[in-house]
């Protein structure tokens, strides 16, 4: 056997294995590659984007809720208040308040009344602390370094759901409707191949 009949003999290889690159799929389709790019660009905003815009937005609001709670505390004050009534009893009294009555004296000496959540079970008489405001109404306590950073921690943690939620439902809305396109073309295809594939069994 001559050395140029052999299929070894030195030469030009095929056309098609010249320009085909190195590791190519002959069988990966456009929207193969497409996919396999909004996987990616998807992953690098998932590894990159979440933690940047849950950190950012968790300190956003930990930031607010301070402004918030310095205000509070500079309009807010607390007093000593007497019950006169007594907080209904509850079954598990020690997490349970119940509303009751109070009378305390206000900054000016004005001998005040209203009505503020107590312990339950609590008696006519006992002395319990109230927050009031500038105008001596009661009020709710101010917010505290512990509510800002549970709060900060919420939006934030919040923040990381929807933006993970976000681009899986965008991988996943890309994804049908890729496979709508193929659906389509493998349709398309099988109304050409389908008439000779017939003919085929009608001989």
């Amino acid at each position: 056997m001559s050395a140029q009949g052999s299929p070894y003999a030195s030469g030009p290889h095929p056309p098609h294995q010249e320009h085909r690159s190195k590791g190519a799929n002959p069988l990966r389709r456009t929207s193969d590659r497409i996919e396999c790019w909004v996987a990616r660009f998807l992953m690098l905003a998932f590894a990159l984007g979440l933690p940047m815009a849950s950190l950012g937005v968790g300190l956003t609001a930990y930031e607010s809720a301070m402004r918030s709670a310095h205000a509070q505390a500079a309009e807010r004050h607390a007093v000593a208040a007497r019950l006169t009534s007594n907080a209904d009893e509850a079954q598990d009294a020690e997490y349970v308040q119940q509303r009751a009555r109070v009378r305390w004296t206000d900054k000016n000496g004005k001998e005040r009344t209203g009505a503020t959540l107590v312990k339950a079970g609590t008696r006519e008489g006992a002395t319990v602390r109230i927050w009031v405001d500038r105008d001596g109404a009661i009020t709710s306590p101010p917010m505290t370094v512990h509510n800002a950073t549970a709060m900060g921690w919420t939006v934030g943690g919040g923040t990381a759901v929807a933006v993970a939620a976000g681009l899986f439902a965008a991988r996943a809305g890309t994804r049908l409707a890729l496979d709508r396109r193929r659906y389509a073309r493998w349709e398309a295809e099988w109304d050409l191949v389908e008439p000779h594939w017939s003919a085929r069994f009608r001989q």
